[in-house]
């Protein structure tokens, strides 16, 4: 019996899916209403996302600018924003707050494509345990008499053909991602 490798793949692509949102939340000059998906106000003692208290816009490449829907929530948002690691002070006109996003210096930039990198071996890592964990099961149905060592290098090569093919993805994602953080 050869082992199932959807579920095992199902979970890489969970992985790069993750990976993904991780970078999305990478600031790299532009306005991006996804650098403030980490960032929650204590709204009456209740974590809460600022997007379920405020509309986020980006009225121009380099402005985000936060409404919220009760202006008594403009200070703790403030505060949340200057508590998290978005790196960016807000400006409070008294109704909304804006993000004005500075043009990154070339250091700025080196460090953002070194989180790029950690972010892609990070997700190279997810992808190996996954590898592992079904090279292991392989491993446990041969012992156990469910496979035939036949079926079990077929499907450890099967397992690592998948390995292969989405550590391919995340080294081309993370290219796209460093060259276009190099480019603003």
């Amino acid at each position: 019996m050869k082992l199932n490798t959807k579920d095992f793949e199902e979970k890489m692509k969970k992985a790069i899916s993750v990976y993904e949102e991780n970078l999305s939340s990478i600031r790299a000059g532009q306005a991006n209403a996804a650098v403030l998906s980490k960032v929650n106000v204590d709204y009456w003692g209740v974590p809460t996302a600022i997007s379920s208290m405020a509309t986020v816009s980006v009225p121009d490449a380099k402005t985000l600018m936060i409404t919220p829907w009760d202006t008594s929530t403009l200070k703790d948002i403030e505060k949340a924003i200057l508590a998290s690691d978005v790196g960016i002070t807000p400006s409070n006109d008294g109704k909304t707050i804006r993000l004005v996003f500075p043009q990154p210096t070339e250091e700025r930039r080196k460090e953002l494509a070194k989180q790029v990198r950690k972010y892609g071996e990070d997700a190279k890592v997810a992808i190996r345990n996954i590898r592992r964990d079904a090279n292991d099961l392989c491993k446990k149905m041969k012992t156990d008499g469910d496979m035939t060592e036949d079926e079990q290098k077929a499907s450890e090569k099967s397992v690592q053909d998948l390995t292969d093919k989405y550590i391919k993805d995340i080294d081309g994602i993370t290219a796209k991602k460093e060259k276009e953080i190099m480019q603003i």
